[in-house]
């Protein structure tokens, strides 16, 4: 008995080690932009680096709210695009998801297969057709021609996330709420998707992160300043050609990714429900 509690005594030492190292792994880069963030900047590129500022200082903070300074407004581009994402990628997947898992008609297969083989071209390669047809299309510089480039790129893991999960929902369930009444688009709203909630979640999750972190498109595809969302009016704002402004960059990414990991702790146990039963279930 003696043995067999010392190997466990062992063992949640090594798995505490492990998680302390992966703690410690994980937030060091969060660390680290507050870190520099509050360093003026000679201390920033002091060879060795400070752990922590030793000339404690909160300019590079205070510029990010000056009256020319235009970060609140990339970060209002960001939160309205990526909002719009959700919701139309949540919308176009839950009614595309349902009909191809309840619906049966010619060619769904192949339509399956043709949405899971747009997620294999990488986005570069889509830029300059995409540019050109936005660009005859008058979509350049507009609120619905970047919310529709970031749901194209969302919305085929949404579909295949909502149908797997549409699919472990007995029909009979349906056929009596219709048998009671119920419509099919209202046996979708009352009884399928209640049950789905964390696919729903996962999917809303990915779309929203995808849109936020998102560079190549709203750099590509939107010129006015004032139009651009919070990745490349970063870069905009602080890479000079000469010089970049890493204390001001630190800044802004630190506030800008502060509520995106609250919103993650807050929503995981529903991002990570919803990707585990769809690989298992779907």
């Amino acid at each position: 008995m003696n043995e067999i509690r010392k190997t466990g005594g062992g063992w949640k030492i090594v798995v505490w080690a492990v998680v302390i190292v992966a703690l410690v792994w994980t937030f060091f880069p969060f660390y680290w932009m507050l870190s520099t963030a509050l360093k003026p900047d000679l201390d920033i590129y002091k060879v060795p680096p400070d752990l922590w500022p030793k000339n404690l200082t909160f300019d590079n903070v205070r510029k990010l709210f000056w009256e020319d300074s235009l970060i609140p407004r990339f970060f209002l581009n960001s939160l309205i695009s990526s909002v719009a994402t959700v919701i139309v990628t949540v919308g176009l997947a839950t009614f595309s998801g349902y009909a191809l898992s309840r619906l049966r008609f010619r060619f769904r297969q192949k339509l399956l297969i043709g949405i899971l083989v747009t997620q294999m071209f990488p986005m570069v390669v889509l830029l300059i057709p995409l540019y050109i047809l936005y660009l005859k299309a008058h979509l350049l510089n507009t609120w619905v021609g970047l919310v529709l480039a970031f749901t194209s790129f969302a919305l085929p893991f949404g579909v295949w996330m909502i149908k797997g999960f549409i699919d472990t929902v007995p029909v009979e369930m349906e056929e009596a709420a219709m048998i009671d009444g119920c419509s099919r688009v209202g046996a979708l709203f009352k009884v399928v998707l209640p049950m789905i909630v964390p696919g729903v979640a996962a999917t809303a999750i990915f779309a929203f992160l995808d849109a936020w972190n998102n560079l190549l498109f709203p750099l590509t595809l939107v010129n006015e300043l004032e139009m651009k969302t919070l990745p490349p009016g970063m870069i905009l704002s602080f890479m000079g050609q000469f010089r970049a402004d890493w204390g001001g960059m630190m800044a802004t990414s630190f506030l800008t990714t502060l509520p995106i990991v609250i919103l993650f702790v807050l929503l995981q146990r529903y991002l990570v429900a919803g990707l585990t039963a769809g690989a298992v279930k779907g």
